[in-house]
Formats: C-alpha cells, sequence, structure tokens
C-alpha cells in the first residue's frame, strides 16, 4: 500500500511539472511558427535581410503575465496550487488566469500516475505518459489555432514506431506500421472524397498526421475505434454548440481535440470491443 501511494504521488508530480511545461508549450509554439513562416514570407519578398527580431523561444522570455507583461515569481509557477493561491488572477494587474491552465496540468498529473499503475515504474510507463502527454499539448493547441505543428506529430509517429519496436508500447511493429499506414491514407480518402463532392476541405492534413501517429502507438486493431469515437464526439459538441447558437451552419470546429480524446480513450480503456479486428 506504502509502495502504491509512493508510486502515485511521485509520478504525479512529475505529471503535474511536465503538464507546467506543456502550457507554456501549448502557448508559444503556435507563435514561434507564426513568426518563422513571417520571417521566411518576408525574406523571400526583401533582398536585404532584416535583422533577427527579440528572442522568443520555450525558454525565453521569462515566464511573465500575457496582459501586463510582468515576469511571474517561482511561486506563481507552482503548478495547480499557485492557481488556487492566487484564485485565478495574475498577482498584479488581477486579470484573470484561463482555467485550462490548472486543467492541462491536473490531466497531465492523472495520466502519469494511470502510466506508472498501468505499466509499472519503467520505460513502458514513461513512453505511454509522453504519448498522452503529446496528445494532450496537440488538443489544446489545435482548439486554439486550428494548427496540428509537425514538430509534435511527426516526432509523436516516429517515436509510436520506435517504442513498439522496442516493446515498450505492447503493440507489435507490424500493428504499428499498418496502423500509421492505414490511418493516413483512410484520413487521406475521405480530404479527397469530401473535397470532390462539396469542393471543400473538411480537415486540415495535421489530421492525417496525428491519426496516423495514434495508429502507430495503438496498433491497426483500434483504428475504426478511433475514428468512432472521435466522430462521435465531435458531432456531439457540433450539435451542442449548434444548439446553443455558437457554431454557424457553414462553422469549423477542429477535429484534433476530438482524435486526440479518442486516443486518450483507447489507451486507457481499449478499443471499443465489437470494432476490433
Amino acid at each position: 500500500m506504502q509502495h502504491t501511494l509512493f508510486l502515485v504521488v511521485i509520478s504525479g508530480l512529475w505529471g503535474l511539472a511536465i503538464g507546467s511545461f506543456l502550457n507554456v508549450l501549448i502557448h508559444r509554439l503556435p507563435r514561434m511558427l507564426e513568426a518563422q513562416w513571417a520571417a521566411e514570407f518576408q525574406s523571400a519578398k526583401d533582398s536585404v535581410p532584416k535583422p533577427p527580431s527579440a528572442r522568443y523561444n520555450l525558454a525565453f522570455p521569462a515566464s511573465h503575465c500575457p496582459h501586463c507583461g510582468h515576469s511571474l515569481r517561482w511561486t506563481d509557477n507552482i503548478p495547480v496550487l499557485s492557481y488556487v493561491w492566487l484564485k485565478g488572477r495574475c498577482r498584479h494587474c488581477q486579470a484573470q488566469i484561463g482555467w485550462r491552465y490548472p486543467a492541462v496540468e491536473l490531466l497531465t498529473g492523472a495520466v502519469f500516475v494511470w502510466s506508472v499503475l498501468t505499466h509499472g515504474m519503467g520505460v513502458s510507463a514513461l513512453a505511454w505518459a509522453g504519448f498522452a502527454s503529446a496528445l494532450i499539448a496537440l488538443a489544446a493547441i489545435d482548439a486554439d489555432t486550428t494548427l496540428l505543428p509537425d514538430a509534435i506529430t511527426q516526432p509523436l509517429l516516429w517515436a509510436g514506431l520506435i517504442a513498439a519496436s522496442l516493446q515498450w508500447s505492447q503493440t507489435t511493429l507490424s500493428s504499428s506500421l499498418w496502423g500509421a499506414v492505414g490511418a493516413y491514407l483512410f484520413l487521406w480518402a475521405v480530404y479527397w472524397l469530401f473535397k470532390g463532392v462539396t469542393g471543400k476541405e473538411g480537415m486540415g492534413q495535421g489530421d492525417f498526421k496525428l491519426l496516423a501517429a495514434m495508429g502507430a502507438w495503438l496498433g491497426w486493431p483500434a483504428l475504426v475505434s478511433l475514428v468512432l469515437i472521435a466522430s462521435l464526439s465531435g458531432v456531439a459538441v457540433g450539435l451542442l454548440l449548434r444548439a446553443r447558437g455558437q457554431l454557424k451552419a457553414d462553422g469549423y470546429i477542429p477535429f484534433g481535440p476530438f482524435l486526440a480524446f479518442a486516443g486518450l480513450w483507447v489507451m486507457a480503456l481499449g478499443p471499443v470491443p465489437t470494432l476490433q479486428f
């Protein structure tokens, strides 16, 4: 009992710390990409290169309030506890801090605890915790910006294949490979079929890569469950938003968060039994 409690506490604390980093990643990575794209576009237009802009990455500048710009004390960056202590507001300007910050930290802490309790204290637990952390980050980024960055999806796919080959993910390499290939080709076919019928793009190509990465981790037998859970949850949320008048008839909801939800579901609970092959 004491050993289990120790594992829960240690893995939970690690998960909370990783969740705090994910919040930085979710906020900064899209802005880093946009700045890179803008610089590349500008350099293509200008014959005289411009001096580089102020450094901005995952480590610099130090954490600060996005509203007033004040740097945060280390006591303001303690996962979850700082949010509770500050009552969800900036210490300096009293601007409200989004609820998603502690939610990401708590969810990441929960998946770390699940990973250790399910797979023990070892490489497999770390691998699955990393997979879940990537899904959480991608879901939040896509919800904010409709982007699924290659900087996360492509390493996640390769990590799934490597984990399968080293037997860290309990998925055979063959199942992992065909899970990735089948997932990508399925959404690619849906994309072109929808575009051919309607003349519109129903999803971004980042969705192909995300589902391919999930196929690499979870194997090809999970693909039908992944697509079904993601589609049904997306339809349910879309209908709810339409009923509340928050989504127009031609409105768009990013599909990435629902794919990520499906991936976490299948990771924790397994594929829907009747849909396994």
